[in-house]
């Protein structure tokens, strides 16, 4: 094979980048803009999309993306994909440190990924450029691999130059102890609590997942999550702050499982992540963190399987 070369995109790339993934993802894959060479030319000129491509001569074999929000600090390393004929390159991981680098320009002062389960090259991929596992969103979006299961997604995290994105200094529940003190020595911790933007509370709807977004639980709040219909699938984001281990106790009496934390994008601080309606599954995961987070989940979801099975 000739040399790879990485460059910036080019408005012309659209065509080929949105063969790229329907030649490795068929109609499966969750953004649909890549399917419109329109929308990802669109996306680019908007400033959303910052990305990179992998060529060799006319061919077309990689793709990275900074996904940015207008106005936000943080970005996303996203639509990470590359040809089965570069494997064996890190054509991925060269892309994304690429990226990294480029997200300084920007004045990122964070960058998250989301690693796809059903496979280990995006976890291993995160890993090498330095990415902190973080959280799990639990049966996140449908398959892009056209599996029946939806996907989870393992939430990670780096700090662009010297910002700091530190946790609230608190005293951690012995169920997820370790795994904070962890992210505790990784990013720092402070005595305040961080300041809230927006909505103290909103519900929205995606892909069949319900997300919710708290400031703080209280007694009528936690009542009314509990009457939200038995058949959703619940994700929480609650801000991380003083009070969090009254409100683990609190949101897992009604069903919900802790399954770690994640960047809160209008903020500078963290959210704490719950879930209600997984599917029961096994997975192997890269970060052992991550892989106590989902066997601590499987379990509650059998225990609560047990408890609805009527006795014979």
């Amino acid at each position: 094979m000739d040399d790879v070369t990485l460059r910036s995109y080019r408005p012309g790339d659209a065509t080929a980048v949105s063969r790229l993934f329907r030649a490795i993802y068929g109609d499966h894959y969750v953004q649909p803009h890549v399917y419109l060479p329109l929308m990802i030319n669109q996306n680019h000129c908007d400033g959303r999309w910052h990305s990179l491509v992998a060529v060799t001569g006319s061919a077309m074999l990689g793709h990275a993306t900074l996904f940015r929000n207008e106005g936000a600090h943080i970005a996303e390393l996203a639509l990470s994909v590359v040809h089965p004929a570069t494997r064996g390159q890190n054509i991925a991981t060269q892309l994304g440190r690429q990226l990294l680098i480029h997200a300084q320009a920007l004045s990122c002062r964070g960058v998250t990924i989301k690693q796809v389960t059903q496979h280990p090259y995006t976890q291993r991929m995160a890993d090498r450029l330095g990415f902190v596992s973080t959280g799990l969103l639990l049966d996140y979006v449908p398959s892009p691999f056209g599996e029946p299961l939806p996907e989870s997604i393992v939430i990670g995290y780096t700090v662009i130059d010297s910002y700091r994105r530190p946790l609230p200094a608190l005293q951690w529940p012995e169920s997820c102890k370790c795994f904070m003190e962890h992210l505790g020595r990784v990013f720092g911790t402070q005595d305040k609590d961080t300041r809230w933007t927006g909505p103290s509370l909103t519900l929205e709807e995606h892909m069949g997942r319900h997300d919710v977004y708290l400031k703080n639980l209280d007694n009528r709040l936690l009542k009314q999550l509990q009457r939200l219909p038995r058949q959703w699938t619940v994700s929480i984001r609650l801000r991380l702050a003083h009070g969090f281990a009254d409100a683990l106790q609190s949101l897992s009496t009604i069903g919900f499982v802790f399954t770690g934390i994640a960047p809160d994008e209008a903020g500078e601080g963290w959210l704490a992540l719950f879930h209600r309606g997984y599917r029961q599954r096994v997975m192997t995961l890269h970060c052992p963190h991550m892989q106590q987070l989902h066997d601590r989940a499987q379990q509650q979801a059998a225990r609560l399987t047990e408890t609805a099975t009527p006795c014979a």
